[in-house]
């Protein structure tokens, strides 16, 4: 990924391109040539301009002056896109199309109208669109182009050592409180119930496809609860069949091209499925995700049943450990207490060995694996307290009840390698990358045409070797 100014660059530009181009006869002329990118003065200007609101809004300023600091984060992309045109890096079109069409209907809701739009940015819609198109594109071949460069980078625990020692104290981050908690999950014992009503609406779905009453997209559109792909009428990116969920995949390799599949079940929920083309082994299709919905009193008997169980626990005569043991429907935290693991760190890491299993939470981490109602529950608990029963979802989204027990808050402390090791791990390997980058970039600037007028030649830049 980008630096955090970089991966601004698009969007601001994207806000920044009509205003620029009204502004277009009193300021714009070439400032600098990267490759065989120019970049105007309009859009350093602008970009400027965004990231100075950004800091604002964000309750921090630079030392650096914003027009040189956005020149060099677009020359840098400039570059980027350059190399990626040089060691022909691949991007996905389909995606930045969805991408562009998602903008403009958003900017379309915003203004109420397709001519009020044109007339605010003075353009044809299709030229916005195009604008945008390219700005997107140009993002996605830097995007591709630096992860070309630092995606296979990685640290090893001597590394992470010494870049911890390499740390003043002063300068060692602080970690917020944590949260260590159990659960114990209850889905409803409707369940069977609920499949069925979603597969006969999958079934119905399908049956208005195949006799031309509604179009596969379109239902994609309106009903789907992908967010991925819901927007794009359920499209997926070509995949080969080894990255689906089992059952998906079976029910894909038997398809034909136009075909629609009968209803799928995956860990997912329920999908139907049109296959639109196969090249090797890549398939291209469509889906339309829905999840079992419950009814109010579905709901209701299975918060009952949690709110039993949480009413033995606070009389002592069970513990929430062999509650949970014996009646949660978590195959994960069941067999150690109810205790949670904070499955987005351990991804984000690859750290499944059990010895660097993670069942600390900051704050934002429950929003990062849709745990936003467990946070609030706990947040109103003192340590060993239990919480009443709520509803939630898991991290499928699928419906579900649940119970949870604070066990411990760990205060806010200075970072150690012991207590904090994968996010000073995380760290570390951000570091790495970034240096890696730099001493890439540092190359690829001295093999490059790089032209800067002369009003910005003495400007500071991060990268030295920019003024040649």
């Amino acid at each position: 990924m980008l630096k955090k100014g970089m991966m601004a660059v698009a969007l601001a530009l994207l806000a920044a391109g009509a205003v620029a181009q009204k502004r277009q006869v009193m300021l714009d002329k070439v400032v600098a040539v990267v490759g065989g990118s120019s970049i105007l003065y309009s859009e350093v200007d602008e970009y400027a301009r965004q990231l100075t609101e950004q800091r604002r809004q964000e309750g921090y300023t630079s030392d650096r002056d914003p027009m040189n600091e956005a020149l060099e984060a677009l020359m840098t992309q400039k570059l980027l896109y350059n190399q990626a045109q040089i060691d022909s890096v691949q991007i996905n079109q389909a995606d930045i199309a969805a991408h562009v069409e998602e903008q403009v209907q958003q900017m379309v809701d915003t203004e109420g109208s397709i001519p009020l739009l044109e007339a605010k940015h003075h353009m044809a819609i299709f030229n916005i669109r195009e604008m945008m198109r390219r700005r997107y594109e140009e993002q996605a071949y830097a995007n591709s182009m630096q992860n070309e460069v630092t995606g296979k980078v990685s640290v090893i625990p001597g590394e992470v050592e010494r870049f911890y020692k390499s740390i003043s104290k002063d300068s060692l981050p602080t970690v917020a409180d944590q949260y260590v908690y159990a659960q114990i999950t209850k889905f409803p014992k409707s369940m069977t119930a609920a499949k069925q009503r979603t597969r006969e609406r999958l079934l119905d779905m399908r049956e208005r496809v195949i006799t031309g009453k509604a179009k596969f997209e379109n239902l994609a559109r309106m009903y789907s609860q992908d967010p991925g792909t819901m927007m794009r009428g359920g499209e997926m990116d070509p995949s080969p069949l080894a990255g689906l969920d089992p059952s998906f995949a079976a029910a894909l390799e038997n398809m034909r091209p136009g075909q629609i599949s009968e209803v799928v079940e995956s860990q997912f929920g329920f999908h139907i499925i049109q296959l639109l083309d196969k090249r090797g082994q890549l398939y291209h299709f469509r889906h339309i995700l829905l999840r079992p919905v419950y009814t109010t009193e579905e709901l209701g008997e299975t918060l009952n049943v949690l709110d039993s169980i949480a009413d033995r626990i606070h009389r002592d005569s069970i513990t929430f450990e062999r509650a949970a043991l014996l009646h949660s429907d978590d195959a994960t935290s069941k067999m150690n207490g109810g205790i949670v693991s904070n499955h987005d760190i351990l991804e984000r890491f690859n750290a499944f060995d059990a010895k660097l299993t993670v069942t600390r939470f900051l704050k934002e981490d429950f929003a990062h694996f849709n745990a936003l109602d467990d946070y609030n529950a706990l947040s109103k608990l003192k340590p060993g307290e239990v919480s009443g029963a709520f509803l939630t979802q898991d991290i499928l989204g699928n419906q579900l009840g649940k119970i949870v027990k604070l066990v411990e808050i760990i205060p806010t402390h200075t970072a150690s390698l012991n207590e904090d090791y994968l996010r000073l791990e995380d760290m570390a390997l951000a570091d790495k990358k970034e240096r890696i980058f730099k001493e890439w970039l540092g190359k690829k600037i001295d093999g490059m045409y790089v032209f800067i007028t002369p009003e910005f030649r003495d400007g500071e830049f991060e990268n030295k070797h920019w003024v040649k």
